[in-house]
């Protein structure tokens, strides 16, 4: 297991000690992370993954950890955020991108570059790294569509990169949460597009976006995948369940389809009601909803 004094051999990055991860959740809830650390280059990042794998440390990679709800137990070993990671490159139509730039930002540079294809991840508040590990996707638009290609390091911690088909996109899923693999950086392939209408676009999926969801308060975003054939909001609007709360964490009164932490909630009372909420669906209509957000850490 990593020890405090095995970073000093990395001065130039930031490194926490049992940080409460809370302070970086898009939820506010999370326990603490034994080390948390900020690497800003591949090199960095390299370096103390192969650092943690020889003392046998856990390792887990958050990009913006946003569609993301981590326990109240905390997570073990080193949490890697990858924030400081976030540099954009363009060359032509391609935009390259570090896994920890935010969405909403690539997609600005996008809109400035008259380069069109990105317009819908505008308005989701996650990083290019966590948008390809599930293939975030909104209003009709999903990362495979303009997707080139990914670089990533396996558990070898060897570097390599996977193209589009390799990916193995599916909906809020791809290949690299089944083989445990880490995203350094992405490209993607645009189109020559008139930055006016870009950004009148972006305007009008930002508006949406503002008018149907509870952005005024911390959450995880979308709870639930979308069921075959249904909407997950739909059903649990039509279950009664808008308002309900369990401690501090509530469906939302504005999107069904949204959690919020509404008065110091914890994971517990997300989880809880992520339980309750599929458990008076199933029963009201008989559809099964699966989680979209992500889980992890450890319980109290």
């Amino acid at each position: 297991m990593l020890k405090k004094e095995d970073f000093e051999k990395f001065p130039e990055m930031t490194v926490e000690f049992d940080s409460p991860l809370s302070e970086y959740t898009f939820t506010r809830v999370g326990g603490t992370a034994d080390f948390l650390a900020f690497p800003k280059s591949n090199t960095e990042l390299l370096e103390v993954i192969a650092l943690a794998r020889e003392t046998d440390t856990p390792i887990t990679v958050l990009g913006n950890a946003s569609n993301l709800i981590v326990r109240d137990g905390g997570i073990r070993g080193l949490v890697i955020l990858l924030e400081k990671m976030a540099q954009v490159k363009i060359a032509g139509y391609t935009i390259e991108s570090q896994a920890g730039a935010k969405l909403i930002d690539v997609a600005k540079i996008a809109q400035e570059q008259a380069l069109t294809g990105f317009e819908f991840a505008c308005g989701i508040p996650g990083s290019i790294g966590g948008a390809v590990f599930m293939n975030a996707g909104a209003y009709g638009g999903e990362i495979s569509q303009v997707l080139a290609s990914v670089k990533v390091i396996d558990e070898q911690g060897n570097i390599s990169n996977l193209s589009a088909d390799e990916m193995k996109f599916g909906y809020r899923h791809s290949i690299v949460r089944d083989k445990n693999l880490i995203i350094v950086s992405a490209k993607f392939e645009l189109k020559s597009g008139d930055p006016q209408q870009i950004q009148n676009e972006m305007n009008r999926l930002n508006n949406l976006r503002a008018s149907k969801q509870p952005l005024e308060y911390p959450s995880c975003g979308s709870v639930f995948k979308r069921p075959s054939g249904h909407f997950a909001g739909q059903l649990i609007q039509e279950a009664g369940l808008q308002g309900k709360r369990i401690g501090g964490v509530e469906v939302s009164k504005k999107h069904a389809g949204f959690m919020v932490n509404i008065d110091e909630g914890t994971a517990s009372d997300y989880e809880a009601l992520i339980a309750y909420v599929i458990e008076k669906v199933k029963a009201n209509t008989g559809v099964t909803l699966e989680p979209e957000v992500r889980i992890i850490g450890e319980k109290l």
